[in-house]
């Protein structure tokens, strides 16, 4: 007697992410909210993770990229796995997160899967600037390892890293964005040469452009070729370009295209995306793209559009030599660089040949650590590429130099209501504050006023800034 055999029990996996693939977020709100968690980068490895773990057995869920560690009761109940993409978190100035995300994997009783993660240092792979920060990044490898059979990181610096602060298990899967599209990688060039009509796309950090010599290499090209456009991935950049927002101290880096005082923002050649579909898009209309942002030329290759990294330091050098994706080091360049000569000399036969097995590396660290994947359990992303078809997002952040009508209104009704919101809010704090002195309730003066501050601070800057621009 034959029996059907039973559909295993659906997974629900919490995924560290900014937003799901398919929340639509206004421009406005996606800045208010920090969607991006900093860097628009961040969503290009989120989103293929989401992608790449979305079967029909699999629900994948985003936590906003909050790290509540009163929250772990629930995660505990509600979930089957916490998956965590990383970039560069293994650096001093993430510690203090580093420690955040120990406390609550501390609390799972669930497995804790984190999908490459990278330790950063310069380009000479020292890790001496990261002696101070060895006990939190112990604690947090140790929890993630009792919850996962091995930690996945970015590349060869990492691991020996790793290794030698006495951890075994860990496996070097480059970074989920590369595998948006599974085993299958293209990159074509269109061109024999770049010349004066080719779309060229560069990038970079302000650390790049203010003391790496970015900077003039930018000039250059913006001085050579018409159709170059730069893509910026800050917070601090979307807030400078829709609201002339100038208050992060990333607007002392006036060399930066996104600032409003540089030529390319006044012509209209800058841009930021808050989803990487629509980066993505845009990239499959240009003929080259380079620069020292590793996601912001990979999100050029998975565009299919050749592209070169400049490469200032471990992350972006070890994520370069595993994938074979064409690099120079930023430290041996001079202003004299042309892209044309970038693009020339560019082989993407290693970043395309071993594509396939990096990819299969990838799909067995999953399934070692109890992941199914949708290339080998599910449709390949057919259905996740008809949902986001069926979505309209924002279109890239240009500069806020043109005064039209419509321009103005989305603006101007964003900020009217959040002054609604605001007023609400402070008519509900001050009759707390009012019960609280009435009651003789100790609710300290403190935490009111924090709590004010955050919900007034942020906006109400954001409206002075662009009236002083």
């Amino acid at each position: 007697m034959s029996h059907a055999p039973q559909d295993p029990r659906t997974q629900r996996l919490l995924l560290r992410s900014g937003k799901s693939p398919y929340d639509v977020v206004p421009v406005e709100e996606a800045l208010e909210q920090d969607v991006i968690a900093t860097n628009s980068g961040n969503l290009i490895f989120s989103d293929a993770t989401h992608k790449i773990l979305e079967t029909p057995r699999t629900e994948v869920v985003s936590n906003g990229i909050r790290t509540d560690v009163s929250a772990a009761g629930r995660i505990n109940e509600e979930f089957d796995a916490f998956v965590i993409p990383l970039a560069n978190a293994f650096r001093p100035s993430f510690e203090a997160q580093l420690k955040r995300l120990t406390r609550l994997i501390e609390k799972l009783r669930i497995p804790v899967v984190v999908v490459g993660v990278g330790a950063q240092a310069g380009l000479g792979y020292n890790a001496a600037r990261l002696k101070g920060i060895e006990p939190a990044v112990r604690a947090f490898v140790s929890a993630v390892l009792d919850r996962s059979a091995s930690i996945g990181v970015r590349g060869e610096f990492t691991e020996k890293y790793l290794n030698d602060l006495g951890f075994r298990d860990v496996e070097v899967i480059g970074c989920p964005s590369l595998f948006l599209y599974g085993k299958e990688l293209t990159v074509t060039e269109k061109e024999p040469a770049l010349g004066a009509g080719s779309r060229i796309a560069v990038n970079g950090s302000h650390s790049a452009v203010k003391s790496q010599g970015l900077d003039r290499v930018i000039d250059r090209a913006h001085a050579r070729y018409p159709h170059l456009r730069f893509i910026g991935q800050n917070l601090s950049d979307a807030r400078q370009l829709y609201w002339r927002d100038l208050s992060d101290p990333n607007a002392l880096v006036t060399a930066m295209p996104t600032h409003p005082e540089h030529p390319m923002y006044r012509e209209d050649k800058v841009r930021v995306y808050i989803d990487p579909v629509t980066w993505i898009d845009d990239l499959r209309g240009f003929d080259f793209s380079f620069g020292s942002r590793i996601h912001g030329n990979i999100a050029a290759l998975l565009a299919g559009t050749p592209a070169t990294v400049l490469c200032g330091d471990s992350r972006t050098l070890e994520l370069c030599r595993y994938f074979g994706i064409p690099h120079r080091r930023i430290d041996k360049l001079t202003g004299e660089v042309d892209p044309a000569a970038l693009y020339e000399e560019a082989d993407f036969g290693p970043l395309m040949s071993g594509h396939q097995e990096r990819f299969e590396r990838f799909t067995a660290f999953l399934d070692r650590n109890g992941l199914e994947n949708t290339f080998t359990h599910g449709d390949g992303g057919a259905a996740f590429e008809e949902r986001m078809r069926s979505l309209t997002f924002p279109a890239g952040i240009g500069p806020w130099n043109e005064v039209d009508l419509t321009s103005l209104s989305s603006r101007f009704a964003f900020l009217q209501r959040r002054v609604g919101e605001l007023g609400k809010d402070n008519e509900r704090l001050r009759r707390e504050l009012d019960r609280a002195s009435k009651g003789g309730a100790s609710l300290p003066a403190a935490s009111v006023y924090r709590r004010a501050r955050r919900m007034v601070g942020q906006p109400i800057r954001k409206v002075i800034r662009p009236a002083r621009g």
